[in-house]
């Protein structure tokens, strides 16, 4: 990798309810999620419901040695948001295919992003 890091941004559309609705799941997916792309956790991974209305749903912070995975559950519409960001490499298809296997979501969309602060 020559940059500082990767980024991959990744929504989930039409996740099977019961799996975004259920913390265990989410605990699960990060464990997985982490070890499948070779990073090392922080500490345990926070897993927090909150919001209201359509925005209403668990949200995940892990921090990794190398940075961070965040996501957001929409119960509303079982859609899935989920940040990779590491200045470690890792596979995006592993990622997709770890959020395939924990949340089955009907479609998905990727953008990988290559993060670098310019000097000025």
């Amino acid at each position: 990798m020559n940059t500082w890091g990767k980024h991959l941004v990744v929504d989930a559309a039409s996740c099977a309810g019961p799996k975004i609705r259920c913390s265990a799941n989410i605990y699960a997916f990060t464990k997985e999620l982490v070890k499948r792309i070779d990073m090392v956790s922080y500490g345990p991974p926070q897993i927090v419901m909150f919001g209201t209305g359509n925005k209403k749903g668990y949200t995940l912070v892990q921090l990794i040695e190398t940075s961070n995975i965040t996501a957001h559950f929409v119960e509303d519409t079982n859609d899935m948001y989920l940040d990779v960001f590491s200045c470690k490499d890792f596979d995006p298809h592993v990622v997709v295919g770890v959020v395939a296997d924990f949340f089955s979501p009907h479609s998905v969309n990727t953008h990988v992003l290559s993060r670098q602060a310019e000097l000025r």
